[in-house]
């Protein structure tokens, strides 16, 4: 079988959306950089604070231009401009408001004098009322049987827990703020179906485009830096062996089965990438 074309740009995000059809995308994946002075290889992520909203509101007025009228966004952010972008989306752009994600990990950055940080945020707007969500493709199992429960699973929630890809991890490219793929796949399987077209605007490492290729999307990613680039080929070649992330909900079993009821709970659900024994 044929799968569906994963399509990678070099060069800067606003140009290469610009020559994008309008209508075109179902869904949008970005996790741009959030103006903390990280490396990225060819510069450095540090712009004036008014410079770096005008940038923003600039790349997010052409998403908001390529969606279709069903298609939805997810934006990662940093604390420091997150309202800010909620005000973008909402206000300026008009789009329609769904979650607001919290991306909590156990590892990350230690501090002495303040409390270490272990979450990020990501917007999950959508371009109508009228948007594609499936929920039956990112239920996690229920923690307790009960009869009132629907045990093919239940709705993640909006705080989702996924370990970073940690350095030692075989999956790990060299770049800054790699995303673990269980977390991008639960967008893309939440909010497109297969051979739906997905766009990552700061395709970085490549993830979202390793994911797409893994769950039958059609991807465009655009990316700055030719290293990166060259980096997610070279990703896009390898077998695929699961993804490097798991919610380690997928993998438990609801407690306390009434034994003698004729109902039983679910086969624990497989997540995409997950294989049996």
């Amino acid at each position: 079988m044929t799968r569906p074309k994963i399509d990678l740009h070099q060069g800067d995000c606003l140009v290469e959306l610009g020559s994008l059809p309008s209508g075109s995308v179902d869904l949008i994946v970005a996790d741009p950089p959030y103006n903390l002075g990280k490396d990225y290889g060819n510069n450095h992520d540090l712009q004036g604070f008014r410079e770096y909203l005008g940038f923003t509101e600039s790349w997010l007025t052409e998403a908001r231009r390529l969606l279709k009228p069903t298609g939805s966004i997810y934006v990662f952010m940093g604390v420091r401009f997150i309202s800010y972008l909620y005000d973008i989306l909402d206000q300026k752009l008009g789009l329609f408001f769904n979650s607001w994600i919290t991306w909590h990990y156990t590892q990350g950055m230690g501090r002495t004098r303040g409390f270490s940080p272990r979450h990020e945020d990501i917007l999950f707007f959508t371009k109508s009322e009228n948007f594609e969500f499936n929920l039956d493709s990112v239920r996690v199992p229920q923690k307790y049987f009960r009869a009132r429960n629907n045990m093919t699973g239940a709705n993640p929630g909006d705080v989702w827990e996924f370990s970073h890809v940690h350095y030692s991890n075989p999956e790990r490219q060299n770049h800054p703020t790699q995303k673990p793929e269980a977390l991008i796949a639960r967008m893309v399987l939440a909010s497109s179906a297969e051979g739906d077209l997905v766009l990552d605007p700061f395709s970085g490492s490549g993830t979202t485009l390793r994911v797409c290729q893994q769950l039958e999307r059609k991807c465009i990613g655009v990316e700055l830096n030719p290293e990166y680039i060259s980096l997610t080929k070279l990703r896009l070649d390898r077998p695929f062996d699961g993804f490097d992330s798991i919610d380690l909900r997928m993998e438990r079993t609801p407690r306390d089965l009434p034994k003698d009821s004729a109902l039983q709970p679910c086969e624990p659900l497989l997540f995409a990438g997950s294989k049996k024994d």
